[in-house]
């Protein structure tokens, strides 16, 4: 088998990627919605690849994993990666999971990621109605995340929230940023309180926070909140498109609190974790399978932090229902550090007639089932995607 040719199109805004063979057997990978660049990139790459056998996958890989680089830069190599793999299960007639060493567990837990309900007010009862809302849901999720201060409205929305200047109009990637006012600061312990009063302990509350905070603040929050028991606090320091580790920091954040404290969304490549996994610079990793450099790069990542006692909560709030499926296969191979992985929506909600293979329900109890299916356990369905697709990349299934 080889590949003939390498194709992404943008199925409603979420660029895909499909891998066709000489053998009818096509692999597909999903990239996030506000990666439009990406299509270009995976198309860019097409040259290296063509007339390479698909199921020899890091034989591929080592053909472009040079030429990704930290979120978004990344995504290209890391959805073909996906898209090798849903070949190499289906051209063998086995789950992906089973590829990569068999799975560990039977179904996978998730966090609500993606699925949050829209407020406004950024104030302490907004919080508390929101987490209600989330612990109300068909779901039943174990794990409720929230984003907080730079990683939300609320440095906007909060008069007085901080000392930097406010972005008024945000674009992605670009995040506000600055030392707290104590205000501020109050402020976001106060949001905080009030959705523990909430969760209680009937479920674990992490928090999504920045990059935005200055290490003296991040110190300070991270030790106000030691008594409310959070699952963590996720990208004070760097995060979400920014292009370095800074595990030095993390380190000195880390040994200063006894509030767990996450990061590694937007690093590529497991070589650029190992100071943090070295130095044990924070407590939780969460790469993301589609800025990482793929399932096996992400898998390689979570062994070598569990050989440092480090625990992994990977990263996939934008990912799609095709990123969804590439999180189970992988997460179910992965170490017994693994907590939860963020669970991706399917958006439009067109998206869940297009995809067969999933369960149904996909979340039963803050866990979802491990398709068995080859491949990645799920796969579109040309006729009902066609219409979803531009004028420009209707021949993406011929």
């Amino acid at each position: 088998m080889i590949i003939t040719d390498i194709k992404c199109a943008l199925l409603g805004s979420h660029p895909v990627v499909r891998v066709v063979t000489d053998d009818n057997i096509s692999g597909y990978g999903q990239i996030e919605f506000w990666k439009p660049q990406a299509k270009q990139a995976v198309l860019a790459l097409r040259e290296f690849v063509i007339g390479m056998d698909p199921t020899h996958v890091e034989r591929v890989m080592l053909r472009i994993r040079n030429k990704g680089a930290f979120k978004p830069w990344g995504s290209a190599v890391s959805a073909i990666e996906m898209a090798l793999w849903d070949v190499a299960g289906k051209a063998a007639g086995l789950p992906v999971h089973k590829l990569l060493g068999g799975k560990v567990r039977d179904k996978v837990r998730v966090y609500n990621g993606g699925l949050r309900f829209p407020f406004e007010g950024y104030q302490p009862e907004d919080y508390a109605a929101d987490v209600a809302r989330m612990m109300a849901a068909p779901e039943n999720f174990s794990i409720i995340k929230q984003t907080l201060a730079f990683h939300s409205p609320m440095a906007r929305e909060v008069a007085g929230f901080h000392y930097g200047e406010v972005t008024t109009q945000p674009i992605s990637g670009l995040r506000d940023t600055g030392a707290l006012t104590p205000k501020g600061f109050d402020h976001a312990v106060a949001c905080v309180e009030a959705m523990v009063e909430v969760t209680g302990n009937k479920v674990g509350l992490a928090l999504d926070c920045g990059p935005g905070w200055t290490l003296a603040d991040a110190k300070k929050f991270a030790k106000a909140v030691e008594p409310l028991n959070l699952m963590w606090l996720e990208d004070l320091l760097t995060g979400d498109q920014i292009p370095y580790v800074n595990a030095g920091a993390y380190r000195d954040l880390t040994i200063s609190t006894s509030t767990p404290i996450h990061t590694g969304e937007q690093i590529y490549l497991r070589q650029n974790f190992r100071e943090l996994i070295e130095t044990r610079a924070v407590n939780i990793l969460g790469p993301d399978p589609c800025d990482v450099g793929g399932i096996a790069e992400l898998k390689r990542v979570a062994e070598y932090a569990e050989v440092h006692g480090l625990s992994f909560a990977p990263h996939g709030t934008a990912n799609g229902l095709l990123g969804l499926a590439a999180l189970v296969q992988v997460s179910a191979t992965l170490p017994q550090n693994f907590i939860a992985f963020e669970y991706p929506l399917g958006e439009p909600n067109w998206w869940y007639d297009i995809v067969e293979g999933l369960p149904e329900p996909i979340v039963k109890d803050g866990f979802v089932a491990i398709p068995e299916r080859p491949g990645m356990g799920v796969d579109l369905v040309p006729d009902r995607a066609l219409q979803y697709l531009a004028a420009e990349d209707q021949g993406f299934f011929d």
